[in-house]
């Protein structure tokens, strides 16, 4: 059973990160290349100041695409801070890198997981995530979120222990169906993020309930 669904924010921005913690809903943040490159300052010390504020795992990625280069960029994420959870990609010399990884006690995220035979792979190899990417499979008119369904069942036939990442999420309906379904984490843009809180009526209501006590004489 899990305990509840951890929000992280998919994002290298700072200032993002800090106004979303303060809403005392994030557990986490995953980054990537393109968006650490989006924000123009050395990546290392971006990353240390994300770790300063997010009390949950931060994802750093992997550029390397060969086992040895993956280990090596893998090593030097994980000494900036313990929080840090590597992401790697899922590729035949990426599931190497996580097995001997996990043999080191470096958490990892094997990110681009597009079929549940790759989750599966991943799972085995000893990733502590996997992170399906449904936006882009709807991008293709695939199912995205029929993935990570089967991708929980999968982990829950076996007992695996990875945990479900659901990424690349569009809109508050990709989170809702995350879920119902029962996935670990949803980590989302923060444009998503905010869009969690917003509803209408909410608004309607409170200009309403202002209104009516502005009308008091006191």
């Amino acid at each position: 059973m899990i305990a509840d669904m951890k929000f992280f924010l998919d994002t290298a921005n700072v200032k993002e990160i800090a106004q979303a913690h303060e809403m005392g809903v994030l557990d986490g943040v995953t980054t990537n290349p393109t968006l650490l490159s989006k924000e123009g300052r050395d990546p290392v010390q971006v990353l240390k100041e994300i770790c300063a504020i997010v009390d949950g795992p931060v994802n750093a990625e992997v550029i390397s695409t060969d086992c040895e280069g993956m280990l090596r960029e893998a090593r030097r994420w994980a000494e900036l801070d313990e929080k840090i959870v590597v992401k790697i990609p899922m590729t035949r010399e990426g599931m190497k890198a996580v097995r001997k990884l996990s043999e080191e006690d470096i958490p990892t995220n094997v990110t681009l997981v597009f079929s549940p035979t790759q989750a599966l792979i991943a799972a085995k190899a000893g990733a502590d995530y996997v992170s399906p990417f449904v936006g882009r499979l709807d991008d293709r008119s695939e199912d995205g979120m029929d993935l990570v369904s089967k991708i929980i069942q999968i982990f829950d036939n076996y007992g695996f222990e990875t945990e479900v990442i659901v990424a690349s999420i569009r809109h508050p309906m990709h989170v809702v169906e995350a879920a119902l379904m029962g996935a670990d984490i949803a980590t989302m843009p923060y444009a998503v993020f905010e869009k969690l809180f917003e509803h209408p009526l909410t608004d309607l209501g409170l200009q309403q309930f202002l209104a009516d006590w502005g009308k008091l004489k006191r």
